[in-house]
């Protein structure tokens, strides 16, 4: 008897399993981003920045001696992707990953261009981290870029390029990969800013008791954050790692030199996320440590109050008993009597107790 199993992929996943390979299928949930187009052509003398109509002006914008940099911001618009693809010769394979967000950051070199994928991570008005695919191709005197929609963290570089500040205008394609890279990294410090103070605030509150019935679950919500960011950032070390060792002619030997900064940047972002990982580990261990120390509390309160009523509880007890010859019924100040031995005995095991530094 052949047993089939069943084959479990992920809701959000769009591919169809068995698809021909280079197949261009949008994976994201942005199906109604508009598409827009924005395009750069700069050397050292002139900048020319223009918003595309349409994707057929991509394939005549450019000059010679001159850098052009294309933008595209929607990837659910797939056939002028594949358009766009077609006029620079890229692989279907390229295409393929250009639009299936769920990409893992990393580089693949072809004969005429390197195919580059990483993350773009911020915060949205939730304070939720949102993880954006952004695609590179660099070519000779290109750079195509691919964004799921608007917004992103190049406005440095525009303005940059607009008014001719640093060396971006006077280098090659290469380096204008590089200060996009070197953007994105830039922008993970803000990040890791942020969610570094979401940690200490909620660990400074959870020291203080300042903290709701939903601890538990905010502390699971900041080990996804943490979680996503080391998955989005790790792998862009081998990315730059590669880009550093290659000897492909479209990466210059005097570029290297910026590559290594940015590598350097992700070490010590890499080493921040492990931090932040720790620290939320031991935020869990230290909650646990509060509800355990809040019990204890309850626990040593019930003990002594149980405490200090066993004995007077014995008290009333023997002289509750139904016996007629009980030598102190027959006294005057019999009842005055019990009751200040009781009241001593109360205020006697109190000042005991606190003493022992028990209350």
């Amino acid at each position: 008897m052949k047993i089939q199993l069943k084959k479990i992929k992920p809701k959000n996943y769009k591919k169809q399993l068995g698809q021909i390979p280079g197949s261009v299928i949008y994976t994201g949930k942005k199906d109604s981003q508009k598409l827009f187009i924005e395009a750069f052509d700069y050397n050292k003398d002139f900048c020319n920045e223009i918003e595309l109509q349409s994707i057929e002006e991509a394939f005549t914008f450019g000059l010679e001696n001159a850098i052009t940099w294309i933008n595209v911001n929607g990837l659910n618009h797939v056939k002028e992707i594949e358009a766009l693809g077609n006029n620079y010769n890229l692989h279907p394979l390229v295409l393929e990953d250009v639009v299936n967000i769920s990409q893992r950051p990393k580089i693949d070199e072809y004969d005429d261009y390197i195919f580059v994928v990483l993350k773009m991570l911020y915060y949205d008005i939730n304070s939720i981290i949102v993880s954006e695919q952004v695609s590179f191709v660099l070519g000779k005197d290109y750079l195509l870029t691919f964004q799921e929609s608007e917004g992103d963290v190049f406005d440095s570089v525009r303005d940059r390029i607009r008014h001719g500040k640093g060396r971006v205008r006077n280098k090659q394609s290469d380096y204008l990969l590089y200060v996009l890279i070197d953007a994105i990294v830039d922008h993970y410090f803000h990040v890791l800013e942020v969610l570094g103070d979401k940690i200490e605030n909620f660990e400074t509150n959870l020291f203080n008791g300042n903290i709701g019935d939903n601890a538990n679950k905010d502390i699971q919500n900041l080990k996804r954050e943490v979680l996503r960011l080391r998955r989005a950032i790790f792998p862009l070390r081998e990315v730059i790692n590669r880009i550093e060792k290659n000897d492909n002619t479209l990466i210059q030997n005097k570029t290297i030199t910026y590559y290594r900064d940015v590598y350097d940047h992700l070490i010590q972002v890499s080493e921040n996320i492990e931090i932040y990982r720790e620290m939320t580990w031991s935020l869990m261990d230290m909650y646990m440590t509060s509800i355990s120390n809040k019990m204890n509390e309850v626990m040593k309160v019930l003990t002594i109050m149980a405490s200090i009523f066993i004995p007077l509880t014995f008290i009333a007890g023997i002289y509750g008993m139904n016996f007629e010859y009980i030598p102190e019924l027959k006294f005057r100040y019999g009842y005055f009597v019990i009751w200040g031995i009781m009241i001593f005995i109360f205020l006697a095991m109190l000042y005991y107790f606190k003493r022992k530094k028990w209350l």
